[in-house]
């Protein structure tokens, strides 16, 4: 797990910066988060936008 790029749930593509994405996560119960990128990777479920897109088209 540790060291593994992000990658969309849906299509498995290859999360790269800047790409726009959709992230489903709980909302943190606990103050001072500093490493937002980590967190993400531990925590949420990503969805790149070409595939947000065709789920909210249906």
């Amino acid at each position: 797990m540790f060291g593994e790029k992000p990658t969309c749930n849906v299509c498995r593509k290859e999360i790269k910066g800047n790409d726009v994405v959709y992230v489903k996560m709980r909302y943190p119960s606990y103050k001072g988060m500093t490493e937002i990128t980590a967190y993400l990777k531990n925590e949420g479920s990503f969805l790149c936008e070409d595939c947000f897109n065709n789920k909210t088209k249906r």
